[in-house]
């Protein structure tokens, strides 16, 4: 096997090693190596991956825990951590708890959403990223770019609306600036910074850890936030049944393993096709 081959099964390994130790509270014990100090994934690369993994995550909490929800009666609520509302958080507010827990972790990841009509005026978009965020509004295409002001490099990503939770939210919300919002519509960009133009193996595999403890971090929030509620019958019995099945809500380790289910073998698929893209680009130069 040569080099190339042992740092795609090197990292594989440890991704998987790590990220199905993560409900356990455990890792495996690092070692140092010349292979995982390298430098060898642009940072684009795994900012990509960990949007793509953002949309999945976000896609299922949205269609399968807030528009399947809503039908049985469960409710939710940009205030939904006040004493007096018995809710959830909506689908913006999920993913800023996942950005929430990253910003306490020590991995320098950056996460925010942004839009050119947003409810909240702190997320309108100004400067470059209002320019380039035309671009993604014309051709949904991401935009990879270096912060000078922040001296970060920086990815941003079309936000589509792809349910209707999404879509009748934005337009009824009371400080809404838009109200024809429709399915398909870029409603936004998810933004993602990092202070590096490249990762090791092991600097990639803590910027998908990270994302992956902030979502399990946010959905825990949100069953402790069930338990906290005073009237019982607007309480769903907590287990391995999702809402389609009735008033019910999966546990953090049902959701969690539902993501990862349909996340890591995306991810897997990424990382390979950019290890041999390299190798291939190596052997053409050699």
């Amino acid at each position: 096997m040569n080099r190339y081959g042992i740092k795609k099964l090197v990292f594989l390994l440890a991704i998987n090693s790590i990220l199905s130790l993560q409900s356990c509270g455990g890792v495996p014990e690092e070692k140092s190596s010349t292979t995982q100090s390298n430098k060898v994934f642009a940072v684009a690369e795994i900012l990509t991956l960990i949007a793509e993994e953002n949309d999945i995550t976000r896609t299922l909490y949205t269609k399968a825990i807030v528009g399947a929800g809503k039908k049985q009666g469960l409710k939710f609520d940009e205030d939904w951590q006040d004493d007096e509302v018995e809710a959830g958080p909506l689908p913006a507010l999920f993913l800023r708890g996942i950005s929430s827990d990253i910003r306490k972790s020590p991995v320098p990841l950056g996460l925010y959403l942004g839009s050119d009509f947003p409810i909240n005026a702190s997320n309108k978009f100004i400067g470059k990223q209002a320019e380039l965020f035309e671009k993604i509004k014309t051709n949904k295409e991401s935009q990879h770019f270096f912060e000078e002001d922040q001296k970060l490099y920086t990815s941003m990503f079309a936000d589509l609306a792809v349910a209707a939770p999404c879509v009748n939210c934005h337009n009824e919300h009371k400080n809404t600036t838009k109200t024809d919002w429709k399915l398909g519509d870029v409603m936004g960009a998810t933004t993602w910074q990092y202070p590096s133009d490249s990762l090791s193996y092991k600097e990639a595999i803590d910027v998908i850890k990270a994302y992956r403890n902030g979502t399990k971090a946010i959905y825990t929030a949100y069953l402790d936030e069930i338990a906290a509620f005073k009237i019982d019958s607007t309480k769903p019995s907590i287990g391995n049944k999702w809402p389609s099945k009735g008033f019910f809500l999966p546990t953090a380790e049902v959701f969690i393993d539902s993501v990862r289910k349909l996340t890591s073998y995306k991810s897997f698929e990424k990382l390979l096709a950019d290890s041999d893209k390299r190798k291939n680009n190596y052997l053409v130069s050699n």
